[in-house]
């Protein structure tokens, strides 16, 4: 699979086309605001009919230097979406043909541009060692209000998923709506602790400029001074709105990436190492151009810092697989009842054959196992 040309990267570009729906979308009001979420949701999920899967995997020691058109579509997000998200603060409170509902409207679409590709792109860029990639992924993230998800996610998620520390670890039969409100206070909780806690390791107070959350605040606060500047307080309103409903989008993916999926607790606080086993996955090839690979997740916890092209994708033997790709995945998760009819058999059979020696799963269901790291 050659990777030093454009053509090869161009299907993982196809995100830049829902910019022009979302301006379509302000401009003309009506019918056509339906056609952000239409574009994400459906239209993906009817291409990954279409194109099916792919199961092919690339070489993982390609190197950096022939990745440039995959990396240019990360680096140039930010400016682009920050561009969008700018012009329609200015324009939309002061379009007259366009009504309240309709100015909610452009915003939810905005907000799941900047949730579903921009938080999935900053989710790429942190991972990077690079500074011009990590303060793009803050920029992103700031444009959302949700800039402790690098702490939590760097910090948390990735050493403790699959157990009762992780607060984005669903629980099984812990339906979404539960789930939902329980990570946005948990998460800023635990992302705070594990930057004290670092912090303190190297003999320094919370109130060290070392804190990213100084970083996280004043980015923060200059996205909402701008929002107000450019749109007044209508502005301001629906820049929260667009934030709100990508904040949605994130913990949905995160919602669904390791539902029902724990670790073998060891005793005495410890747990087995993360495997391909603790994360759901997804082959389908039209979901993996707009989530930029995110469904190889196993591959993710496995090497996080491996650029999207070049993450694996594993067996049903190895990992779990979805049915079907996380857009359609998401749209189920919002209905518990049909959720846990689609999942809940796929949780007990993933146990039956990686875990048959575990009987009792209450623990594990409630996250009561002892706390690891304590």
């Amino acid at each position: 699979m050659t990777m030093t040309n454009l053509v090869p990267a161009l299907p993982f570009w196809l995100s830049l086309g829902l910019v022009p729906i979302v301006i379509l979308a302000a401009l003309w009001g009506g019918w056509s605001l339906l056609l952000v979420p239409a574009a994400t949701w459906w239209l993906f999920t009817v291409l990954d009919r279409l194109t099916g899967k792919e199961e092919r995997n690339a070489d993982p020691a390609t190197p950096e230097g022939r990745l440039g058109w995959y990396k240019a579509i990360t680096l140039i997000w930010f400016p682009v979406q920050f561009g969008l998200l700018c012009w329609l603060l200015w324009y939309v409170p002061r379009a007259a043909h366009l009504g309240g509902l309709e100015r909610i409207g452009v915003f939810f679409g905005m907000g799941v541009i900047s949730g579903a590709v921009g938080i999935n792109y900053s989710h790429e860029l942190m991972h990077q060692k690079s500074r011009l990639e990590r303060w793009l992924a803050d920029l992103l993230l700031a444009s959302v209000m949700y800039s402790h998800f690098r702490s939590e996610h760097l910090r948390v998620h990735h050493i403790w998923v699959g157990t009762p520390r992780d607060p984005v670890t669903a629980r099984y039969n812990e339906g979404f709506h539960r789930f939902f409100p329980r990570v946005l206070v948990q998460c800023f909780r635990s992302a705070w602790k594990a930057e004290v806690a670092m912090l303190a390791r190297r003999g320094r107070p919370w109130w060290d400029r070392a804190n990213p959350y100084w970083r996280y605040a004043a980015l923060q606060g200059g996205m909402l001074l701008l929002a107000l500047i450019l749109g007044g307080w209508t502005g301001l309103g629906l820049f929260v709105v667009q934030a709100f409903v990508a904040i949605w989008q994130l913990e949905l993916v995160n919602y669904i990436e390791h539902y029902g999926l724990t670790r073998r607790h060891l005793g005495d606080g410890r747990y087995e190492h993360v495997l391909p086993r603790h994360s759901w996955n997804a082959t389908y090839k039209a979901s993996n151009w707009l989530l930029i690979n995110l469904q190889r997740h196993s591959d993710h916890h496995y090497k996080p810092d491996r650029r999207f092209p070049l993450l694996q994708t594993y067996t049903e033997e190895e990992a779990p697989q979805l049915p079907m790709g996380y857009p359609v995945m998401t749209i189920a998760a919002m209905i518990p009842p049909v959720w846990k009819r689609i999942m809940n058999p796929r949780v007990k059979a993933w146990r039956r054959r990686f875990y048959p020696d575990i009987t009792d799963w209450h623990a594990y269901n409630k996250a009561l196992n002892p706390t690891p790291g304590h």
